[in-house]
């Protein structure tokens, strides 16, 4: 299963254009997939649906940018909310 959002793809979205980043940018990639995937109960991949690949990429961007060590969904809450599988 490919990744949802590739490190080209977050760094041309980040508009990054130097590789010192590369390995934080991956694991920020990484931490955010991993948020969302909690989030929705759902394993993503590149051909998941583009309001949940936009949500790992707003979380990685929140989090370089601002520096947020705690990725809150509470900003893609509107982009994920109906890809939630409801767990009894």
């Amino acid at each position: 299963m490919s990744a949802p959002v590739t490190l080209t793809e977050a760094k041309l979205f980040l508009r990054v254009e130097h590789e010192a980043e590369d390995g934080l940018i991956q694991t920020l990639i990484e931490a955010a997939r991993a948020r969302v995937e909690g989030e929705v109960g759902l394993s993503l991949a590149s051909t998941s649906a583009a309001p949940l690949r936009l949500a790992v990429m707003m979380l990685v961007l929140r989090a370089y940018e601002r520096g947020e060590g705690e990725m809150s969904t509470a900003a893609v809450e509107g982009w994920i909310a109906p890809y939630r599988v409801v767990r009894l």
